[in-house]
């Protein structure tokens, strides 16, 4: 029951996820397209005329990073075999970080670097904790391998948006690098329910 439970929780969180970017981008200041390719994820979540639904992505941010804290701790640390308290410590690193960019938004000089320090304990955080659990299980399966592909792709995406941090198509960089652990998110809530 509690795999159940910890699955649809997860499948919820990313589902929730990616459709309120959708909604959140179909009514910001740019068109549908250019949203994605030229305006970070954090610029939908600013409380400006740009973004008229920012509530709607800043409680995404903050419902993903309780969808990560929720399923791992109360089922997915089960299927954890090795390296527990990295897993754990990882964890509370990347749902806390989602939570802090969902609560301190971007573009104001006061919070801005609060804000980046919870996007980079979200994107790298998250990463890394997906590599990490492809290799503390007990088999290495399917659904292993896929998540650590998710978390190279991740990190390779993280490691090419760092150092093009003011390219016009950074945003692609950093919505691959996100999308990896939504995916997983996804992934995982399949993978409980039927397991």
């Amino acid at each position: 029951m509690k795999s159940k439970v910890a699955g649809y929780v997860f499948i919820i969180g990313s589902l929730y996820y990616i459709i309120a970017e959708a909604i959140s981008a179909t009514f910001f200041n740019a068109s549908f397209f250019n949203t994605y390719v030229f305006h970070a994820i954090s610029e939908l979540g600013i409380p400006n005329g740009n973004s008229p639904l920012f509530w709607l992505m800043n409680s995404a941010f903050i419902l993903i990073g309780l969808t990560v804290i929720f399923g791992d701790f109360y089922k997915f640390k089960e299927y954890i075999i090795k390296n527990k308290t990295i897993f754990y410590i990882l964890t509370l690193v990347t749902g806390l970080g989602v939570i802090i960019v969902g609560l301190i938004h971007g573009g104001n000089p006061l919070t801005s670097g609060y804000h980046t320090l919870g996007a980079v304990m979200a994107i790298l955080g998250g990463n890394v904790l997906v590599v990490v659990i492809s290799r503390s299980m007990a088999e290495f399966g399917n659904y292993q391998k896929i998540t650590l592909a998710l978390g190279i792709i991740g990190l390779l995406a993280f490691w090419i948006m760092f150092f093009n941090i003011r390219n016009s198509y950074m945003p692609v960089y950093e919505r691959l690098s996100v999308y990896t652990l939504i995916a997983w998110c996804f992934l995982t809530g399949v993978y409980l329910i039927r397991n």
